[in-house]
């Protein structure tokens, strides 16, 4: 989806939920412990909370807010452009075997990745994508670079302690751009590019208020999980990326169909050949995407990743700047237990919303949840300041305004009526309003706690309309009965059907189906053959 943002406030953008912050030079941080206790010494000169702000300084820092958010929207719109480029463009179809390297040069290849880079960098999609990183790409792929190397080590190492190849912690750069914030036209969120249901089958926590796709340390482990588990399914490294990006089902129906079982998975470690030659698992995706049987992004996916792990671990080879190391210390957090504007937090540590934002990206809207305890990173060395300060600050000062987008034949005496205020209290805090009423579009200021009230009623229509398709969707799947339930039905086997395929109809195990009709392993199914389906 890519993001047409105007240079207006860009607060206004945040807060309404709209803007999303782009992704800077940020350190992956495990999740953060709980601060310091207060000490019992007398306070420090700075432990008393500041002043509220003046009129001038506020709207000094309310435009300084406002630039920094633009900035970063600007940021953000034009790594959405390029990734939305990257996901349209098509690489030409296979054009015959891929002509092998010198042996010095796949030597050296096999030496310098952990995944199967020397038998395939020659093949015309990954020479495709290698040119257009190098060429339509260059700008975005040099900022994505720089990025790097605040998150690739620490993504490594958690991909070798699962037993994964390492290099795959290239993949957020084809997917995200290393961007917590990216998403997908498709809706996937995240440097991981995490669909909702998975993300919630991997125990990331997803709703209007808190998105953990965003949260590096978060979403890497269950990325890695879900990439291990796709793994030990197909045996495969390139199987499981091509499983990662188009879901299982499809890989496992496109195997069974160019007979290769996804029930037998390769094992690597022993198919590996000792002359270098592609493995067997290897080769089923490219096999594989040689058919109609992927959809066209997904046929791509290996060969994106080959590409660009060959230029992030090369940079200076196809004419980058060369990636210097991360040197971003850890950070301090506080802890809060209701709805807290982000902005406020950040005028305690003495920071823009933009930075505070940039350290943040998992809160949806430009505050901490409601009722619930939220832990907020800070900058190192004024965790502890920021906690008294917020523990000392009253309740009604830890919420600004939010504002509310006008929609068409809205008043102000309905839009104050939504939120229960009176008319006077909307013009109270928009003078504007006292001349002549709201225009579309035209952002109108709510106090915070009514602001919360909307969005909170917002998100329980959101949650009705979608437990709403969600049950329209599953009546739609719900298979047709097959016979007496408790009881084996007969089947007679069709051209073209596996027993992986009639497993998956029939809601049944492939080893079910061998034991129920006394069949080998690897014996192929005949047409017109009589099967005994168990129940």
């Amino acid at each position: 989806m890519t993001r047409r943002l105007a240079l207006i406030p860009a607060f206004l953008l945040a807060s309404c939920g709209l803007f999303r912050p782009a992704a800077g030079p940020l350190p992956l941080p495990a999740p953060p412990a709980p601060p310091a206790p207060v000490p019992a010494a007398p306070p420090e000169h700075h432990s008393a909370p500041p002043p509220a702000p003046t009129p001038q300084r506020a709207a000094a820092d309310s435009l300084a807010d406002s630039l920094a958010l633009a900035r970063l929207a600007r940021d953000s719109a034009l790594d959405q452009a390029m990734l939305d480029r990257i996901a349209t463009a098509a690489a030409p179809e296979a054009n015959g075997a891929v002509a092998p390297l010198k042996t010095d040069e796949a030597a050296t290849l096999r030496g310098m990745f952990d995944i199967d880079v020397a038998n395939w960098v020659d093949h015309n999609r990954v020479r495709f994508w290698t040119d257009f990183f190098v060429g339509a790409a260059r700008e975005r792929m040099a900022i994505w670079l720089t990025r790097m190397p605040h998150y690739e080590p620490t993504m490594r190492e958690a991909l070798v302690a699962h037993g994964l190849p390492g290099d795959l912690a290239y993949l957020p750069l084809i997917e995200s751009g290393y961007s917590p914030t990216a998403v997908s036209r498709s809706r996937a969120v995240g440097m991981w590019q995490f669909m909702k249901g998975t993300a919630r089958l991997y125990g990331l926590h997803v709703d209007g208020w808190v998105d953990e796709r965003r949260d590096v340390a978060k979403a890497t482990d269950a990325a890695v999980r879900y990439l291990a588990d796709l793994t030990a399914q197909f045996g495969s490294p390139y199987l499981a990326l091509a499983a990662y990006n188009g879901g299982p089902g499809r890989i496992s129906r496109g195997l069974a169909r160019i007979d290769v079982s996804p029930d037998e998975p390769v094992d690597a470690a022993a198919d590996a050949p000792g002359d270098g030659s592609p493995q067997a698992g290897d080769m089923a995706f490219f096999q594989l995407a040689d058919t109609r049987y992927l959809r066209r992004e997904t046929k791509d996916y290996v060969p994106k990743l080959i590409a660009a792990a060959m230029i992030a671990k090369q940079p200076h080879r196809y004419g980058f700047p060369p990636v210097e190391p991360a040197t971003a210390g850890p950070l301090d957090s506080v802890v809060v237990t209701d709805a807290t504007g982000l902005d406020v937090i950040a005028r305690l540590a003495g920071v823009t919303l933009a930075d505070l934002w940039e350290l943040n990206p998992i809160y949806v809207r430009a505050l901490t949840p409601p009722a619930r305890t939220s832990v907020v990173r800070v900058p190192a060395g004024v965790g502890a300041a920021v906690q008294r300060n917020l523990a000392a600050l009253p309740a009604r000062e830890r919420l600004t305004s939010f504002p509310h987008k006008v929609k068409a034949g809205e008043t102000s005496a309905r839009i104050a009526r939504r939120y229960g205020l009176t008319v006077a209290e909307l013009r109270a805090l928009n003078p504007e309003l006292r001349a002549k009423g709201p225009v579309p579009g035209q952002a109108v200021r709510i106090p915070g706690q009514a602001r919360i009230k909307g969005w909170l009623a917002e998100d329980r229509r959101s949650a009705a309309a979608e437990l709403k398709a969600r049950t329209r969707r599953s009546h739609r799947a719900a298979p047709p009965r097959a016979g007496a339930p408790g009881r084996p039905r007969l089947h007679v086997v069709r051209a073209g059907e596996t027993l992986s395929s009639l497993a998956r109809r029939f809601g049944v195990s492939v080893q079910a189906l061998r034991s129920a009709n006394g069949l080998p392993a690897g014996r192929p199914l005949v047409a017109g053959k009589r099967l005994t389906i168990p129940s």
